[in-house]
């Protein structure tokens, strides 16, 4: 276990591999545990780094830290406290958005941004994370994913029962307010939005707003996801990622292969 320390709390972090830096960035089920996977696959070629976010996890409760402008401040001291000067971002969900978010204010740290099932607007979250409340004291995983759906993710599972509450209500409450479709038309680096075909959770963005996208934009949905593609299809999704990691400067030099749906035409 690693463990930084931000205004005298401990905020845990697992890194794997040498190479250029790649960050995931969890979302508001679960913890960094849910990227080991993709973390093993990428190092062999790349340093990867997860952490968990205030609230989650191993790191500090923090209940002024459970909204979205605090949680972009952590991730960006978590960058100067490691030394990282220039990363990839790998966000799920609320990580995504964070990822977004960073990238647009810090685009000389941020070289390219994957977000994995991330609403874009607030209209993008389902009523089952939209209504969540933190009065509810049973399986609330159980309660946002489905019974059924919730036993396969056991390493969301694993650590579920760690997590403040309060911290998954105010990031779901603080992207309801959010509409990052602007930020991400702005973004000048290569940017990968991905989703579950079957994610229940977050709706992928309009078709005619993808449509209007530059060329640095890149979208794609994997047909046997849910809300976890980095668990549900492991092996497409890690490939997808490495491929996007290793593209070059120049976007027309990218191999695109059947999986890759570059964006809705």
């Amino acid at each position: 276990m690693s463990a930084i320390v931000v205004d005298g709390r401990l905020v845990h972090y697992e890194a794997i591999g040498r190479g250029r830096p790649v960050v995931f960035i969890h979302g508001w089920i679960g913890s960094w545990r849910y990227w080991m996977v993709a973390m093993d696959d990428l190092s062999e070629r790349y340093r990867a780094y997860a952490l968990d976010l205030w609230g989650f996890g191993d790191t500090d409760r923090r209940q002024d830290g459970y909204s979205l402008d605090a949680y972009i401040e952590l991730v960006e001291r978590f960058l100067d406290e490691l030394g990282l000067r220039k990363v990839a971002l790998v966000g799920h969900g609320l990580g995504g958005a964070i990822a977004i978010r960073l990238a647009a204010s810090l685009p000389e740290r941020v070289d390219r941004l994957a977000a994995v099932c991330t609403p874009l607007t607030g209209a993008a979250i389902a009523p089952p994370l939209a209504t969540f409340t933190n009065h509810y004291n049973g399986d609330w995983v159980a309660r946002i994913l489905g019974r059924r759906q919730a036993s396969a993710y056991p390493e969301v599972l694993m650590e579920a029962n760690k997590a403040d509450l309060r911290a998954v209500v105010g990031g779901i409450q603080g992207l309801l307010r959010e509409d990052l479709r602007s930020t991400v038309e702005n973004l000048t680096i290569p940017v990968l939005l991905l989703y579950g075909k079957n994610d229940s959770l977050v709706y992928p963005p309009d078709e005619r707003w993808l449509r209007q996208l530059e060329e640095n934009i890149y979208y794609f949905h994997l047909e046997e996801s849910a809300h976890f593609p980095m668990l549900d299809e492991a092996n497409r999704f890690t490939r997808l990622l490495r491929q996007f990691l290793a593209l070059g400067t120049e976007l027309e030099t990218l191999e695109l292969r059947d999986e890759w749906r570059r964006r809705v035409r």
